[in-house]
């Protein structure tokens, strides 16, 4: 897979809206995030790792978000299947297309802090 456009475009039609709308939320996020194909999956860095996303049979991961990240909005994540890093957004259900603004800005804050550190 070459890029976004293609991974959006193989994906099940009834799902591509979605997809185009998450991609949509992530670089309204955080606008100077690099678009990119890694593991097969659309992936956004932004002074690191930001966030991944896929499509699975029945919903949308979102990958590499950080533990801290993850603790802090843990009461939004309730009814959620969420994993070490990882939250599941079932597709038979709408996007929460503000709880994804709000943790991608949160990791890019928190790769903000990691990279003043460094």
């Amino acid at each position: 897979m070459k890029d976004v456009d293609e991974y959006i475009a193989l994906a099940p039609e009834d799902v591509q809206a979605r997809l185009k709308a998450l991609r949509a939320t992530i670089l309204a996020a955080v606008p100077d995030a690099q678009e990119r194909i890694s593991y097969g999956m659309p992936t956004y860095d932004y002074k690191g790792r930001l966030v991944y996303f896929a499509v699975w049979k029945r919903h949308i991961g979102l990958y590499a978000l950080s533990t801290p990240v993850l603790a802090a909005h843990e009461s939004d994540l309730r009814g959620y299947v969420t994993t070490k890093g990882t939250v599941q957004l079932p597709l038979d259900e709408e996007l929460p297309i503000a709880l994804i603004e709000e943790l991608v800005k949160a990791q890019a804050r928190a790769n903000d802090a990691a990279a003043a550190e460094a």
